[in-house]
């Protein structure tokens, strides 16, 4: 028999990824993940080179790829592009060389940039607020975006404001834009050549399109975690005002993904779990707003990946509501036989291997989770096999007995 074309290949990823979706039967359970950081060890060099060198972070990636051959890849997207971090000023990260040791993965930092008292600013007028009063606070380049002048003053007469760009700390932050643009450029650049890359291999992009639930884009981007969550008992109404807005910006964001050969856009749930609010503030403030979202999203043709971390089994009664076969949820340490059970017959399951299993444990150990994965929550399609979180550590023969055992034993035919 002929060896299959790099098209044939990529063809039948594709089919075999959007049956499993769509709670349709594939030839096999299909294998992939978002193995943020994995790459850049396998192939022995560190985080800082990767987000540094563009070119060692996409021939760490292609060594990655060629090695474990999942179904769909993520390529070199997590390595961020620290030069533009830097040039910019970011202040809401440190990353390695800026705050973290050469081989650590960014951390976030958890900030208020939106004070209580603003909210009926950014409700009013999100862009403006993004702009004039984010933007200064998140990135240090920016701090004369403070002297921008509304946009929505410039009708009529309003063009003779223009005046506001002649300030030196407007200058300072234009040129500073430019240059973090010009990097940036660079950067998808980089990213661009790896996609045309991999498809000539034939292999498909895992995402088209990231998003953030409605409640984590005001608590992720502008409250703060403390904020946001006393905000749900001490200013529900603006809330309840500025997520609807938020749900619009959602919105945006994820339909980028329409009309891609794989439309997955991931959409990265941080503070849903039980952790956080009880269920009763979970159905009021955050799964209706991410619910509408992803109505929308599926309603122009995007498949949105929901991505719920931790454990997320006390929200299964609630998060159900949705057409059948539209919708990916992503398990992470939710038992996967409840959520089989329970949702099913209406989303595909993806995950969850544990990630300790992966590092820790033996390809026997990973065999033998995969198989009964396969044959409770694979059983009659609607599963794909990814481990339990983002990955960064694992043995290569873990990892390789994963996707391995997976093409061998999830045949559905």
């Amino acid at each position: 028999m002929a060896a299959k074309s790099p098209q044939q290949l990529y063809d039948e990823r594709v089919k075999r990824t959007l049956d499993a979706a769509a709670l349709r039967v594939p030839d096999r359970v299909p294998v992939f993940g978002p193995y943020q950081k994995y790459p850049y060890g396998f192939a022995g060099v560190t985080f800082r080179q990767a987000m540094e060198d563009y070119a060692c972070a996409r021939a760490a990636c292609h060594k990655f790829l060629d090695y474990f051959q999942p179904d769909l890849d993520f390529g070199p997207v997590f390595a961020y592009p620290s030069k533009a971090m830097e040039i910019l000023g970011w202040k809401a990260f440190k990353w390695p060389g800026h705050g973290l040791g050469d081989d650590n993965m960014y951390q976030y930092v958890d900030g208020e940039y939106m004070k209580a008292e603003e909210y009926d600013d950014f409700i009013y007028d999100p862009s403006d607020f993004m702009m004039r009063v984010w933007a200064p606070r998140q990135f240090s380049a920016l701090e004369g975006y403070s002297k921008f002048v509304p946009w929505r003053r410039f009708m009529w007469s309003g063009w003779m404001n223009f005046g506001f760009f002649d300030t030196a700390e407007m200058r300072k932050s234009m040129e500073l834009s430019i240059q973090g643009g010009e990097e940036m450029n660079r950067w998808w650049g980089s990213q661009a050549q790896y996609w045309d890359e991999i498809k000539a291999k034939g292999f498909p992009l895992a995402f088209a399109g990231w998003d953030w639930p409605p409640f984590d884009i005001l608590g992720d981007t502008m409250r703060g975690t403390p904020q946001i969550l006393a905000d749900m008992r001490r200013r529900p109404s603006k809330l309840h005002d500025a997520l609807k807005v938020a749900t619009k910006i959602f919105i945006e964001y994820g339909s980028g993904a329409a009309g891609a050969p794989v439309p997955f856009t991931w959409v990265w749930v941080h503070k849903s779990t039980r952790e956080f609010m009880s269920p009763a503030q979970f159905k009021e403030f955050y799964w209706p707003y991410l619910r509408e979202g992803i109505l929308a999203l599926v309603e122009k043709g995007v498949i949105p990946v929901i991505y719920w971390e931790a454990n997320w089994e006390s929200r299964m009664e609630f998060i159900g509501d949705l057409p059948k076969g539209k919708v990916v949820y992503h398990l992470s340490t939710s038992d996967p036989q409840k959520a089989k059970s329970m949702l099913g017959d209406t989303v595909c399951l993806m995950g969850n291997v544990p990630n300790i299993m992966l590092h820790s444990g033996t390809p026997d150990d990973v065999r033998s989770y995969c198989k009964k994965l396969i044959d409770t929550v694979g059983k009659n399609g609607g599963f794909i096999m990814d481990s339990a979180v983002m990955l960064d550590e694992a043995k290569p023969e873990n990892l390789k007995a994963m996707i391995d055992f997976t093409k061998e034993y999830g045949v559905y035919r």
